[in-house]
């Protein structure tokens, strides 16, 4: 190997391991600065040197940084795993369903799934729940899964595959992943502030679904659809989770504050869930029937 070739090795795998660190815990604080603006720097695809897509490892890197620095670390104890940190290398260059926008999911799954109006893993992770009883399961939604089993179902389902499980709070807990991970919140910043206005005003949140953007009103209203089979009397009865329990978890998961204000998020915290409450009681989401 030339000196020329040890030196290009060296630099992808320096942007590797940038990117699969940034996939499992974020820099320190002083530190982010400093990195924020070293990648920046490399994003530009007229920097690249001949036939080597630094451009790419620094658009990952800088997407990676901005969710890592968003949602912290992992909450399980144990290390990553050889196929997660294999799985993290892989996706520099093959998209992950998760923590993109809800476009670039559609684009992945486009010659999977052509016809396909709504993301397959909302579909795949929503029927899973409902296949193991979740309608029915007390806490759904509220008690986590278990991480470890949670991680490995996210890295199979990053294949289009899903493994054996028994408790429908794994998938749950991943369906409400995917959703707060989504680049874009499911509900985009430009309608934030009518939903907190209107929150509890039931035609004006019907409305503002009707006006969002094609893709995001189909995912959404599958989601309020979906969140309507558990509000039912009969289910709620034994979940415990009516429309309030089941906003109050979901709408960190669709709305994203748009202030940095401590005292704003606080109370608007208690706004973003009236309105998924309102919704869930008042949207009439029979125009999803069959829809896919």
């Amino acid at each position: 190997m030339t000196h020329l070739e040890t030196v290009r090795e060296s630099l992808v795998l320096g942007w590797e391991l940038m990117a699969v660190c940034l996939t499992f815990f974020p820099p320190s604080i002083k530190f982010q600065p400093y990195l924020e603006g070293y990648i920046k720097k490399h994003q530009s695809s007229s920097l690249d040197p001949p036939d080597l897509k630094i451009s790419q490892y620094a658009l990952v890197c800088g997407k990676r940084l901005e969710q890592i620095s968003h949602k912290g670390a992992a909450r399980s104890l144990r290390k990553p795993t050889v196929e997660e940190i294999e799985q993290s290398r892989v996706q520099i260059f093959r998209p992950s369903m998760f923590g993109n926008s809800l476009e670039e999911v559609m684009a992945l799954q486009k010659k999977r799934y052509p016809n396909y109006r709504l993301p397959w893993i909302q579909t795949t992770l929503s029927e899973t729940v409902l296949r193991l009883n979740g309608a029915q399961t007390e806490g759904i939604f509220r008690v986590p899964g278990d991480i470890d089993e949670i991680n490995s179902m996210k890295m199979k389902i990053d294949q289009w595959e899903l493994i054996e499980c028994d408790d429908p709070h794994v998938p749950a807990s991943l369906l409400k992943q995917w959703y707060r991970e989504l680049f874009e919140p499911l509900i985009p910043a430009d309608y934030y502030e009518e939903c907190i206005t209107y929150c509890n005003d039931a035609d004006a949140a019907v409305q503002i679904v009707k006006n969002l953007p094609e893709l995001n009103r189909l995912v959404f209203s599958y989601l309020i659809r979906f969140l309507q089979v558990f509000s039912a009397e009969e289910n709620c009865a034994v979940t415990k989770m009516d429309a309030k329990n089941l906003a109050m978890v979901m709408a960190p998961n669709c709305l994203r504050c748009t202030s940095e204000d401590p005292s704003v998020i606080f109370e608007n915290t208690r706004k973003e869930m009236a309105f998924i409450q309102t919704l869930i009681q008042h949207l009439n989401t029979s125009y999803m029937e069959g829809v896919v």
